[in-house]
């Protein structure tokens, strides 16, 4: 996401750097060609001429301009003002109020409302809470059985809607089952249309006054640009949002809608989907976002991601083989599948300071995924005994593991040659030896 604008802004940065000092002509310089980019990307035009006004007003005091670094004042000042024009800090579900908290997902059709809710379920399951999902599109062909689908793979409980119930009676009879089966947290599928209409929202408010929801919730598609702006802000204007949630944030959007929709509405965003897999859902962060536009990383996601995936046991456990020079290709496999769940390597490598803006350039440098599943099947398919001592690989077995695979010798020797490097940079770890370990990644060469 934002890739075209983080290039414009890259090129942006990188010119004020070559002035050495700012004045005031160059700053209208790159403040042109930062109105250009976002324009170009989509933002409000409104919002657009604020946040340049706003970023100028600064960029242009006293104590920028007589400052030894003037570059990395202005590039504060735009981080800063990209934040604010996005909310400056994150939005979590208002959930502090007596158990069960309604949250209504409305939206047009299309925009990945139901499986939203199911992704929003998961993330709320994460955090201990006891999330009951609730169909209430009864228009819909399948709708109701659709998130009852996605209840069944998340393992999380589903009211039994009916689509000859009255859509109102359905919120409040799940409302009920959820009080009295302890669930927490209870995610309403309503129903939308094409297009907004009388009908559709006459339905929704009498549903928001049945059941007084904890959050409102729109789920808009980011691929749709200036029209999902103009959509959340039909919808707020009727229903009174507290967030939105923009799906098909990893495809080509060009990030307008997330950049404007916070100012144009008043309502925040609150989560982004980055994927089609229901764990693709991330909480949005205005401040870390404007540091992957500007390429500044974004160090603390990719924490979080990684403390996700990392069991606290199995790590002390690795970090005790290690110490031992014990890293054996179970343990290399392992890794590899924590990565994976962590997202794509292209998105890790943009979070990371000083990567974000050449992420373009390392793209053959990194692991694609269908390389990674490669790597998988060929572990698994070696023995157990294969697995914990590799020097047990001669060339016959190399070529039975291959054929087990589905995969070539040359792709097996691959392998065995980037876990060997991976070792070699264990044992130098281990020794202390971090210097030149960064020209050795073993990014499957």
């Amino acid at each position: 996401m934002f890739e075209n604008l983080s290039d414009k802004f890259q090129g942006v940065l990188k010119k004020l750097r070559g002035h050495g000092r700012i004045t005031e002509g160059n700053v209208e310089g790159a403040l042109n060609e930062v109105r250009l980019a976002l324009l170009e990307a989509d933002v409000n035009y409104r919002v657009v001429k604020e946040f340049v006004a706003g970023v100028r007003q600064k960029a242009l005091g006293a104590e920028v301009l007589a400052s030894l670094s003037p570059d990395q004042h202005f590039i504060k000042i735009v981080h800063d003002g990209m934040a604010k024009m996005m909310g400056t800090q994150a939005h979590d579900l208002n959930l502090a109020r007596k158990p069960p908290v309604p949250v209504m997902l409305v939206g047009l059709q299309g925009s990945g409302k139901t499986t939203s809710c199911g992704k929003i379920a998961l993330h709320l399951q994460k955090r201990k809470r006891s999330p009951f999902l609730v169909p209430a599109d009864v228009y819909r062909p399948a709708a109701i059985e659709q998130l009852k689908v996605l209840a069944r793979q998340l393992d999380i409980p589903c009211f039994d809607s009916r689509p000859d119930a009255d859509p109102v009676d359905i919120c409040r009879e799940a409302m009920r089952y959820a009080a009295l089966n302890g669930y927490d947290t209870v995610l309403l599928d309503t129903a939308g249309r094409l297009h907004i209409d009388a009908p559709l929202m006459e339905e929704l408010a009498r549903i928001k006054s049945a059941i007084d929801p904890g959050d409102i919730l729109l789920v808009a598609d980011a691929m749709t640009g200036q029209d999902a702006v103009n959509v959340a802000k039909a919808f707020h204007e009727k229903l009174g949002l507290t967030g939105v949630v923009l799906t098909k944030m990893d495809g080509d959007a060009r990030g307008g809608a997330a950049l404007s929709i916070r100012a144009v509405t008043g309502a925040p965003v609150k989560f982004v989907g980055v994927g089609e897999k229901l764990d693709a859902l991330e909480p949005f962060h205005p401040d870390r976002m404007a540091s992957r536009i500007l390429g500044m990383g974004d160090i603390l996601t990719f924490v979080e991601k990684a403390q996700e995936q990392v069991d606290e046991k199995q790590a002390r456990e690795l970090q005790k083989k290690l110490r031992r020079n014990e890293f054996t290709l179970d343990d290399f496999r392992d890794q590899l599948v924590r990565l994976r769940k962590m997202g794509s390597v292209e998105d890790l490598l943009g979070m990371i300071p000083g990567v974000g803006g050449k992420v373009k350039e390392m793209k053959g440098m990194a692991p694609d995924e269908s390389e990674l599943k490669k790597v998988v099947a060929i572990i698994d398919s070696m023995t157990a005994q294969e697995r914990r001592n590799a020097k047990l690989l001669n060339g016959s077995r190399r070529k039975r593991i291959a054929a087990g695979s589905g995969t070539t010798v040359q792709d097996v020797n691959r392998l065995m040659k980037n876990f060997q490097q991976a070792e070699e940079m264990i044992k130098r770890f281990s020794k202390g030896g971090m210097k030149g370990m960064g020209r050795n990644l073993p990014f499957f060469r």
